[in-house]
This record gives C-alpha cells, sequence and structure tokens, in this order.
C-alpha cells in the first residue's frame, strides 16, 4: 500500500512540474547546514506543494558548515549573482552577523528558522517564535525561586539574560552554566561532573536551553548518573519537546516539561503527516521519522515565501532582477531596489501553517502565535496547555504532575523477578499451574509474606533479559530488574537483587533481607581412606617421638635408681651338692627396667616391682604419664578410624594467593568482579592481577558456567561467587563442590522499589518484622538445607557411624604377625647360642649338642609344680632376704633335696 502511495506522489510532482512548466520561474536561495536532510526534504515538498499558476519557485541550493564564515560569505554571494529573489537557510553564533550585515546592504531578504535575534535588523524574517514568554511563564507556573540554567552560547544569551532579569525582580536563585564550549571527546565525563556538582548544591531544578542534539547528549548522561528519578525536574526550553526521544527517562519518575510549537492533533497537521510518512525514505532522507519543529519550520518558511510572491505578482509589483546580478562584495555595494517590496510582502503574510498562525511584526518577528505547554507522564508526553501572548500561560489539565503511585487497594503490583535457583523455580508441573502457581523457592515464598503484611496483591513477572540490573556502557540505559524499576514496567524487585550504590542511585533497597559475602568453591577433595598404619594418627609424630625418648629415658632412670637404692637387692642361696653359695641380686637389671616401663605402658603390669621408694615413685609418674596418654589416644583412635577425612588444598583467600597452581576466577559481569577490580587491599589487588592476566581466561559467562568448571577441573580451578549460592550448589548433587574459608566481604540483597514509591515504607517494615519473627531464617533453611539432597555431611552420607574394615586395623595385624616372627627368630637365636655354650661345655659336637636340645624342646620331662626339669637345673635354690646390719641373723633352711 505504501509503494502505491509513493509512486502516486511521484507521478503527482511530475504533472505538477509539466502543468506549470511555462510559468515564470521564482528564483529562491537556499543554504543547508550539513545533516539536515530532514529540513531539505521538508524544503522540496514545500516547493512542490506551494507552486501556482502564476509562477513557480526554483530552489538554488548549498550545504555548507554554517559555523565558517568565510562558507557562508562565499555561499552568500554565489547565491546573488544568480540573481535570487530571497534566500532561505540557517546561521549560528559565528555566521549571524555575516548574514544580517549582507542583507541589510544588498537589501536581500533572508528567511530562517534559526533562533531569533534580538534587535531591529532588516530583511531578516525570523520563522521561529520566541521562547522567552513561554519560559518564564512557565517557571512562575511552577513557582521556581532556586534552579540551574545550563544554556549553549551559540543560541546567543538572550534568553539567558531575560531569565537573570526576572530572577533580580523576583529574587530567584539562578546557576548559570554554559555548555556551549564542551569538547566532543570529553563532553559525557563533562556532563556527569557538572551534574554531580549540582546534586552536592542540592539543585535539582534544570532548564536546558539548548538543541535537541545536545538536549539529548545531556539526557543520556542525567539517565547514567540517576538524575532521572523522582525528586527532579527539569525544562527543555526549546520548541520540541517531542522530537526527541523521550523512552529512555518517562519511567524514571523525574518531572520534565517542555514546549512544542507544532500540535499534532491540528487537522492541518494530521493532513500533512500522512503525506509526510508516505514519502520514501530513500528520495526524501529523514521522512522515516516525526516532522521535527525545525523541519516543519521550513516547510512553512517556503509557504510565507509562496504567499508574499503571490501577493506581489497580484499587486503588480515588478520585483524582477534585470540587469542587477552584480557582486555582493562591490565597492560601494548596490543595493537591491526591489528588495524593499519583497521584504514587505514576507512582513505582511499572514497564513495558518504547521506551527500555527504564521504572522510578522514590523521587525520580521513572529507574533501571535500559541506554544502548547508539554509534560512527560509514564504513558508518554502530554499536552497540559498552552501559551499565547494575550492569555499568556493557560493550563487545560489539572492533574499536572499528580501523583501516580496512589493506594494499592484495587491495584495489581507487578513483581519482577528472576529464575535463579533456590530464589525461583519452576514447579516440576508447571504447566499445570497458571500466574503466580508456577513458581516455587525462596523469593516466592518471600513475596507472598510482605504482600500479606502490606495488604496488596501482586503477580510475578520474570524479568525478560534474565539479568539482574546494569547499565550499559554505550546506551547508558538500565537492563534486567533494575531497568524494570526505572522504566515503570514493574513496581517492586523480589529477588537476590545485591545492594550497590550506583543501584541506589535509581531505585530505593529496603533492609536486607539476607547477608552474604564473596566466598570460594571448590571441587570438594577425595576423602583419604586410613592407611595400614592410621592407628598412630591420633598422636602427631612429634608426640610418638617423645614417648620413645620417655620410654627409654624413664627405664634408665629406674635403672639407675635400682642399682643405687639398697633397698632393691637382695641375697639369693644356691645349694649344690655340698656347695652353698651365697649372691646379692638386683631384680631391676637395664632389660628387666625396659621390661617393667613397656607392661606399663601397655597397661598389663609386670612380675616385679620397685621395692624401693626412689623405684616407687619412678613408678607412680611413669604410671600416670600412660594413664593420660593412653586415654587420649584411645579417645581418639575410633574418630581416626571409621571417619574418612578430607584434606583441603585451600583454606582461604591468602592460600589461593600464594599458590600458582589452582587457577581461581569470578563472573565476568557481575558485583564479585567489580569487588577485586575496585578494591585497594593489597591482597585482592594481587588476586586480580593474576585474574585479569591469566590465560586462558578465568571468567565465565554463568554461574551455571562457572561451576561445570569446578567440578571438571579436578580440582585445579577455584570459582569466587556469593556465598548464598555457593552453600546452596554444595548442597546439590553430585555433591562435589564445598565452600572453603570464610568471605572475602559482606553485602546483603535487598527488596527494590522506583525511586518514591509508596511501597518503600511498606516493605521495609514488612522485611524487619519478618526478621525479628524469625521467618527469613526459616525460609532460608527450607530451601537450602531441608530441601538438600547432601546431607548435613555432604554426599551420600548417613548420620551413622561406619562400621571398621579390614583396611583401618590392618596395621595392628601386621605388627601382630611382625612380632610373632621377630619372637621366633629369637627363639632360634637362643636356641643356637645355648646348642653351641652346650657343647663346648659337654665336649661334644654342635650337631650333637643342637639335638640333644631339640630332643628335649620336644620330649621334656615335666618336675615339681609343673616346670620343665633339665639336667642344669639346680636341686634346690633359697632365696634370701638381704639383711639390714641392724637386724640379727636367724633363718631355717629347709631342705627341698
Amino acid at each position: 500500500m505504501d509503494k502505491i502511495v509513493n509512486l502516486s506522489l511521484s507521478v503527482l510532482l511530475v504533472l505538477w512540474g509539466c502543468a506549470h512548466g511555462g510559468s515564470p520561474s521564482v528564483q529562491i536561495g537556499g543554504l543547508f547546514p550539513r545533516g539536515a536532510d530532514q529540513e531539505y526534504s521538508a524544503f522540496r515538498i514545500g516547493m512542490v506543494q506551494f507552486g501556482t499558476q502564476e509562477f513557480r519557485l526554483t530552489p538554488h541550493i548549498d550545504n555548507l558548515e554554517v559555523a565558517n564564515s568565510f562558507a557562508v560569505t562565499n555561499c552568500f554571494c554565489s547565491q546573488f549573482s544568480r540573481g535570487v529573489y530571497a534566500i532561505f537557510g540557517f546561521y549560528d553564533k559565528k555566521s549571524v552577523n555575516t548574514i544580517t550585515s549582507f542583507c541589510g546592504t544588498l537589501h536581500v531578504s533572508f528567511i530562517t528558522p534559526s533562533f531569533p535575534l534580538d534587535g531591529t535588523q532588516q530583511f531578516i524574517i525570523q520563522m521561529r517564535p520566541d521562547i522567552k514568554g513561554p519560559l518564564l511563564s512557565l517557571i512562575e507556573y511552577y513557582k521556581w525561586d532556586k534552579f540551574a540554567y545550563l544554556y549553549d552560547s551559540d543560541r546567543g544569551l538572550t534568553t539567558l539574560q531575560v531569565v537573570l532579569d526576572m530572577a533580580a525582580e523576583r529574587k530567584w536563585q539562578v546557576t548559570a552554566i554554559n555548555v556551549g564550549n564542551l569538547k566532543d571527546e570529553r563532553k559525557d565525563e563533562a556532563y556527569r561532573s557538572l551534574f554531580q556538582d549540582l546534586e552536592n548544591k542540592k539543585e535539582r531544578r534544570v532548564i536546558l536551553d539548548c538543541e535537541q542534539d545536545k538536549v539529548k547528549d545531556i539526557m543520556e548522561q542525567v539517565i547514567t548518573i540517576g538524575r532521572h528519578v523522582k525528586g527532579y525536574h527539569y525544562i527543555i526550553a526549546n520548541l520540541g519537546f517531542i522530537d526527541g526521544d523521550l523512552s529512555k527517562i518517562q519511567y524514571g519518575g523525574a518531572n520534565v516539561s517542555g514546549f512544542q510549537i507544532v500540535d499534532f492533533d491540528d487537522p492541518l497537521v494530521s493532513k500533512f503527516d500522512q503525506r509526510w510518512e508516505a514519502l520514501e525514505e530513500k528520495e526524501y532522507p529523514g521522512a522515516d521519522s516525526k516532522i521535527r519543529y525545525t523541519s516543519a519550520l521550513t516547510y512553512d518558511a517556503v509557504q510565507v515565501m509562496t504567499e508574499a510572491f503571490r501577493y506581489l505578482h497580484k499587486q503588480r509589483i515588478d520585483f524582477t532582477r534585470r540587469a542587477n546580478n552584480g557582486d555582493c562584495l562591490a565597492n560601494p555595494a548596490v543595493p537591491w531596489a526591489q528588495g524593499v517590496e519583497i521584504e514587505r510582502a514576507l512582513k505582511q503574510v499572514r497564513v495558518e501553517g504547521l506551527t500555527g498562525n504564521i504572522q510578522f511584526d514590523q521587525h520580521g518577528k513572529r507574533v501571535n502565535y500559541s506554544v502548547n505547554i508539554m509534560e512527560l507522564k509514564t504513558n508518554g508526553p502530554v499536552k497540559i496547555g498552552y501559551w499565547n501572548e494575550v492569555d499568556k500561560m493557560a493550563v487545560t489539565k489539572s492533574d499536572v504532575f499528580a501523583n501516580e503511585s496512589t493506594g494499592m487497594e484495587n491495584k495489581t503490583v507487578i513483581v519482577t523477578t528472576i529464575l535463579e535457583a533456590p530464589y525461583v523455580m519452576l514447579k516440576k508441573n508447571s504447566d499445570l499451574f497458571v500466574d503466580n502457581e508456577r513458581y516455587e523457592g525462596y523469593c516466592v515464598d518471600l513475596a507472598t509474606e510482605i504482600a500479606k503484611h502490606c495488604g496488596f496483591k501482586y503477580q510475578l513477572k520474570i524479568v525478560g533479559d534474565g539479568k539482574y540490573g546494569a547499565r550499559d556502557a554505550e546506551t547508558k540505559i538500565w537492563n534486567g530488574m533494575v531497568g524494570e524499576l526505572v522504566y515503570g514496567k514493574a513496581d517492586i524487585a523480589v529477588a537476590p537483587l545485591t545492594i550497590t550504590l550506583v543501584r541506589e542511585e535509581v531505585i530505593d533497597f529496603s533492609k536486607p533481607f539476607m547477608s552474604l559475602g564473596i566466598s570460594i568453591m571448590i571441587k570438594k577433595p577425595q576423602k583419604s581412606k586410613p592407611g595400614v598404619f592410621s592407628f598412630l594418627d591420633p598422636l602427631a609424630y612429634e608426640i610418638w617421638m617423645c614417648i620413645v625418648f620417655a620410654y627409654i629415658g624413664v627405664s634408665v632412670v629406674l635403672f639407675l635408681v635400682s642399682r643405687f637404692s639398697p633397698y632393691e637387692w637382695h641375697t639369693e642361696e644356691y645349694e649344690d651338692g655340698q656347695i652353698q653359695t651365697n649372691e646379692s641380686t638386683n631384680e631391676f637389671g637395664i632389660f628387666n627396667s625396659l621390661w617393667f616401663s613397656l607392661g606399663a605402658f601397655m597397661r598389663q603390669g609386670c612380675d616385679i616391682s620397685p621395692r624401693s621408694l626412689s623405684g616407687r615413685i619412678v613408678g607412680g609418674v611413669w604410671w600416670f604419664f600412660t594413664l593420660i596418654i593412653i586415654s587420649s589416644y584411645t579417645a581418639n583412635l575410633a574418630a581416626f578410624l571409621t571417619v574418612e577425612r578430607m584434606v583441603s588444598p585451600i583454606e582461604s583467600a591468602e592460600d589461593l594467593a600464594k599458590q600458582t597452581e589452582i587457577a581461581y576466577g569470578t563472573l565476568d559481569a557481575g558485583s564479585t568482579k567489580e569487588f577485586f577490580r575496585r578494591s585497594k587491599i593489597a591482597l585482592f589487588d594481587k588476586m586480580w592481577t593474576y585474574m585479569r592476566s591469566a590465560e586462558p581466561s578465568v571468567f565465565v559467562k554463568t554461574t551455571g558456567e562457572g561451576v561445570s568448571r569446578v567440578r571438571k577441573s579436578k580440582g585445579k580451578y577455584a570459582y569466587l561467587l556469593e556465598s548464598t549460592m555457593n552453600e546452596y550448589i554444595e548442597q546439590r548433587k553430585p555433591c562435589d563442590t564445598m565452600k572453603v574459608g570464610g568471605n572475602l566481604d559482606s553485602k546483603g540483597y535487598g527488596i527494590a522499589t522506583p525511586k518514591g514509591s509508596s511501597l518503600r515504607n511498606a516493605v521495609n517494615l514488612a522485611v524487619l518484622k519478618l526478621n525479628e519473627q524469625g521467618l527469613l531464617d526459616k525460609l532460608k533453611n527450607k530451601w537450602w538445607y531441608d530441601k538438600g539432597e547432601c546431607g548435613s555431611g555432604g554426599g551420600d552420607s548417613k548420620e551413622k557411624t561406619s562400621a571398621l574394615s579390614l583396611s583401618n586395623v590392618a596395621g595392628v595385624f601386621y605388627i601382630l604377625v611382625g612380632g610373632l616372627g621377630l619372637a621366633m627368630l629369637v627363639a632360634l637365636i637362643e636356641f643356637c647360642y645355648k646348642s653351641r655354650a652346650e657343647a663346648k661345655r659337654m665336649k661334644m659336637t654342635f650337631g650333637d649338642a643342637m639335638r640333644n636340645k631339640a630332643r628335649l624342646s620336644v620330649t621334656g620331662s615335666t618336675g615339681e609344680n609343673g616346670r620343665v626339669m633339665t639336667p642344669e637345673f639346680p636341686k634346690a635354690v633359697h632365696a634370701v632376704p638381704y639383711p639390714r646390719p641392724d637386724m640379727g641373723l636367724n633363718v631355717s633352711l629347709t631342705d627341698l633335696s
């Protein structure tokens, strides 16, 4: 359909030109700045639209840099030499004097949509109405007495001067700031710094007296630093309020006002708008968007010129330039005689155009015009009134910036959240449910409790882009849940949303409902089973060594005190035939001392014991020592034999920073990465230096990717993430991750609302109440541990003591077998030694002695009391105590033979 309309319009333009091919030509000059594509398209359409049978307008167009006075001079003289009757064009602060000088000297009328000039310049027809009156009326209407005025010096200082004069009269406090001389490469930083300074001065009312392109740049930085929220008010002091893209700011909450010269509700404008939208953008650049006010002024300027020349034609006034195409730089200058008539005709024009009533005073300035007063609402720009020279400002709507956040009764609150286990999850059979019933999780339960306390109905809405909320570096637009709140698409965010400074600047947070910090996740080490000699583990290696030295030391001390104490000596009497011998003996030789100490340590006792006081002291302290050691050993032995321990390669961030074998990283875009990047602490700065330069990259795009990397890295990668998620994943199958060390920082999750929302206080009180009632802890236990899949011990472990296996006590059996083998070896050595001694004594061969000993060992002969008798055993042994010197000897000997 659009192609048919475009084809019809093209055919109409061709036929129109053919029909007026014989009409006299009126030469019109055109000076357009580079980039003014839409204005030039409007100029061309006007040329076709307002052509008449009496004459036709023939344009001569030059594209130039209007800030270059030399280029303006060259183009103006070129137009004048072509014999143009009038010139349409643009100027700026640098070229305005050049143009006004040429026009006044050569009597060539210059029709312009550029900013109005002060004074009484001749031959300048100003299409743009003056904005001073509407601006002052709007300031008075809002009752501003303190505000900042940002102006572009390229537009002149006339409006600022009027505002300052009124401020002096009304005692206003005005902070005037020139933003026209900022360098392009640093303008964004300068704008942010400027508004930060204004914030420090509590300046939250700002007038932007700039063209639309500069207003766009400023508003982008306003959004970037969060100054587009409730509490701020901006007035855009140009006549194209809806020309710019206001969608980025309309949901922020800030009040934005302005002026609109083109009324799209007017039938004349609506009809033109339909034709404009039907144009082909390739042929008419800029036709793909709504016509701007500067383009509408250009279109109306063509109509004004057409009406003026039609009037001259009807009055039969000769305005031809025969033999008058002279040099504009001639000295003396030769003005055009008919130029005065053309100027008079232009000032007498009175028509209705796209910018309303078009009428000029004797100085070529617009009079009797009307400007719409606009305000930005959440549903877009809205006309709240108008301004004209007679009525001044007239308000047609009384709900000017009414509080749209009224009571929540009869309103369903939109709760934005994000799918993130265990906070918000889809139920397994979610297809069977609708709306809020489809979801479960910590934040779902929390939203229910908050709605119950605040008394509103709500609807859960999953954020479309799946993001928490960050500001895009290029577009300066907030995404995620923060963007939903900033741009008015949601009323509240209930999600694991970290409270940060940059977010707090654009939205409000409640008190934290959960505290957390950055933690370290590693793959759970393999459980080390007890070794063969694990029964030694209850005591450290150093303790075992000390016990050995203590054992030897006690045995030596016992040997010495027994040797020097007379009470450890006793007499033994031997009777061999008719010979009797008495010998003093001491039972605590070195070997018996070692045997006594060993028996006491093993809790088995011994067949000998000290008789002297000193020996008993040694024995007593040794018994006490062994009591404590053995009790401590026994207490720890069960745990070391039945528990499979895990040895973690790292225990803290310090361990991570000191080594290079285990790589570590964070989420590629998130608060954890920003924490390390901005940290000034030496340890974290060292970790950031490593992460930034590590190859391959240690950063991951999602938390799931980070967890997967930990599980597949075989213990060679550690992931830094928020502790709550770390604890939750630790309780999920396959139960192969674990949190080590403490948190690296401290922060909290909060419930977010738009700036100035009426829900903020109610939500804040609800969170505090839920915390005092212990419900927040109860919810966390429910979704983290009660529904955990790994148990309190992690993995598939059960809460019971496992039975001992052979591997747990294998070392004890090895020692038993080794001891038995050693005993047999020693017995063999003793056997051989005794056989050799017997062979020497009996003067027989070593082999015969071994055979006799072996026969005796096998058969033997049992004597009295079950004792094995050998040939060497004495027939009678009598033990006689060693008599004390003061005792009389009165001993009777019993013959046992």
